[in-house]
């Protein structure tokens, strides 16, 4: 069976890593994320982008892009995309694509920085 394991952080207390405590905190993720490659386990891993980067798709029809990650209280997240696009209006149209089969869904785009992928994305 696969597990979704979904990283949750302050991030302000990220961003306010010195880039020498970011650097070892990646250093110690990517041992684990080693380990977990060379035992089959993982598959890809990311570090998303800054939430202000972040925009959400949602409402009817086609759906309105709103700035940000917004999330209502009554929604939980229950999948995810990785989805390798030129641009972020590329990304709006498949997440636009998922919403056409899945109305009700709230697709939330953001960047992501791929730091030790279990499985590479092809490149474009």
């Amino acid at each position: 069976m696969f597990y979704a394991i979904l990283a949750y952080h302050v991030e302000d207390a990220i961003k306010a890593l010195t880039p020498q405590e970011d650097a070892a905190l990646m250093a110690d993720l990517l041992k684990i994320n080693t380990r977990l490659h060379e035992e089959g386990t993982l598959g890809p891993s990311a570090r998303l982008g800054a939430t202000q980067d972040a925009i959400t798709l949602r409402g009817p029809g086609d759906g309105v892009i709103i700035d940000g990650p917004f999330a209502e209280t009554k929604e939980q997240l229950l999948g995810l995309y990785v989805v390798d696009c030129a641009t972020r209006d590329e990304a709006i149209a498949i997440a636009r694509d998922l919403r056409r089969v899945n109305p009700t869904a709230v697709y939330e785009i953001r960047p992501i920085l791929l730091f030790k992928p279990g499985v590479p994305l092809a490149g474009k």
